[in-house]
């Protein structure tokens, strides 16, 4: 798989689709636009005349063909600059390698351990899967209201509990930059026999500069999910899946070769493809500029700490033995120390100031620097400081507590597939849920499929989309006043017909 002839700071991919772009082809194949920016001028304002002729199907002589085409030689620098045994270029995100990891798993047993707190595509991993879930429950800051990691320790019971478990599944680094311990997390995965699958969505960029963390594949993982367009800077939806050179990766391979090409459009965007091609070279060629990055977003954590009006939450990280580093290129500031809730915050920075920061929660904000960008420091500082206070100082009784996950009384699947209803919030308690809702922050789960809903979770869904910027991803309505259910009769008549499938809260 190496190719130690060709250089990172090469991009043949993307050389070869820029090439391709610049000849004069009589375009009588897909897309339609057929790279005419007269017959389809709006387009071509819209995109500009450049990305028409760069929008090429997939298959292409002389660009995606043969195993030494550009795409293949693309693919290899790409797991030599991560340090895997195989990487895949993805077009439908992180999201999509974590449903080909939790789909390809399926081959290696039934249950699959995994951090409560993991994007909602592994559930819809699970989902399509059908695998059982061990929730091993991650360290939380009840002050903030904010999930971090998990320990080893943790990890390591919940495997000797389900000794059927096909492999366990971790998140690392967090929404808000808590790295845990991934040499750890791997050893006590493989003292059980099963691999680790790290879901290092924010992390493509570790590894790629002395003062960021080694990335999850260095420290023992065998099956790496990086979002490369978070931090990485590639075009949006355009993602990574990593397999390790590990004892698994013989039987792993040929299946997530297989899930790949069950998930991954035949209509790939080759701009994506091309993107991550040239991310790659940047990351891996990039250290002075990713050293800008890390500057500048340390200079805004010192200029928050000097004024001191909001705290920055990772100095708190300490505190917790999940997490043991943290990621310098995220700004996580607990907005409510400054007297304004998290959701506003973000919310007035858009609306009143056209700053935008990536998540937020109701006691937190997130500002995150992109590796090889140089942001506006001073602009950012002077507009979160500009902010009203709007509740008193600190975190009073106000704030909404983040739920506890109600018992898991049927599989993800069994409740996804099974008879529902809609019922008003309020009946819905005691039920089990027959839909995926996330609140905290984007993408992690406060239910899912198969959990029951307790009244905890229906005033927290609630008060966060009462709040100014706030948002329920997966309600069926924006004030969450309804939610969609298991039918009582069938959710019962399964509970006891899978009586032999253990399952953990």
């Amino acid at each position: 798989m190496r190719n130690p002839a060709l250089p990172q700071s090469s991009a043949p991919y993307a050389d070869a689709l820029t090439a391709h772009a610049r000849e004069p082809w009589l375009r009588l194949n897909v897309p339609g636009h057929a790279a005419d920016p007269e017959a389809f001028a709006d387009l071509a304002a819209f995109t500009g005349e450049d990305q028409l002729r760069l929008d090429v199907p997939p298959l292409l002589d002389g660009v995606d063909l043969g195993a030494d085409s550009p795409r293949a030689k693309a693919l290899r620098l790409a797991a030599e600059a991560w340090g895997a045994r195989r990487t895949w270029f993805l077009t439908n995100g992180a999201s999509q390698g974590n449903r080909i990891a939790v789909m390809a798993l399926r081959s290696l047993g039934e249950c699959l351990v995994v951090q409560r707190s993991v994007h909602s595509s592994v559930v819809d991993g699970l989902v399509l899967s059908g695998l059982r879930a061990a929730f091993v429950q991650p360290g939380v800051d009840r002050t903030l209201g904010i999930a971090h990691g998990v320990t080893a320790q943790d990890l390591a019971t919940a495997l000797a509990e389900n000794p059927d478990a096909a492999a366990a599944c971790v998140v690392t680094p967090s929404y808000f930059g808590a790295v845990a311990d991934v040499r750890a997390l791997a050893d006590a995965a493989h003292a059980a026999g099963v691999p680790l699958v790290v879901d290092e969505a924010w992390g493509a960029h570790f590894g790629f500069h002395p003062e960021l963390p080694r990335n999850a594949l260095a420290l023992g993982a065998d099956l790496v999910i990086s979002s490369t367009h978070k931090l990485g800077g590639s075009l949006t939806q355009s993602a990574m899946l990593h397999l390790g050179d590990g004892p698994f990766a013989d039987r792993l391979e040929p299946v997530l070769e297989r899930v790949f090409q069950l998930t991954q459009s035949t209509s790939e965007s080759a701009l994506l493809l091309g993107s991550l091609d040239l991310t790659r070279r940047r990351l891996a060629t990039g250290t002075d500029a990713l050293g800008r990055s890390l500057r500048a977003a340390e200079l805004v954590r010192e200029q928050i700490r000097d004024r001191g009006r909001f705290a920055v939450v990772g100095d708190g990280f300490a505190e917790f033995p999940d997490i043991v580093a943290a990621d310098p290129l995220r700004i996580p500031v607990d907005t409510r120390a400054g007297g304004i809730p998290g959701h506003e915050a973000r919310w007035r920075l858009m609306t009143e100031h056209q700053v935008l920061v990536e998540v937020a929660t109701d006691s937190a904000v997130v500002a995150v620097v992109g590796a090889g960008s140089a942001p506006d420091v001073a602009r950012f500082v002077a507009a979160l400081h500009a902010l009203p206070v709007t509740v008193p100082p600190g975190r009073g009784p106000e704030r909404p507590e983040l739920p506890v996950p109600g018992e898991m009384r049927m599989t993800a699947r069994e409740a996804f597939f099974a008879p529902s209803r809609s019922v008003p919030a309020h009946e819905a308690v005691g039920q089990v849920s027959a839909s995926t809702l996330a609140a905290y922050p984007p993408g992690i789960p406060n239910v899912l499929p198969g959990e029951v809903i307790t009244a905890e979770l229906v005033a927290f869904l609630q008060s966060t989309a009462a709040t100014p910027g706030g948002h329920v991803r997966g309600a069926s309505d924006p004030e969450v006043q309804n939610l969609r259910t298991v039918t009582p009769s069938w959710s019962a008549r399964c509970s006891t017909s899978c009586a032999g499938s253990p399952r953990r809260a």
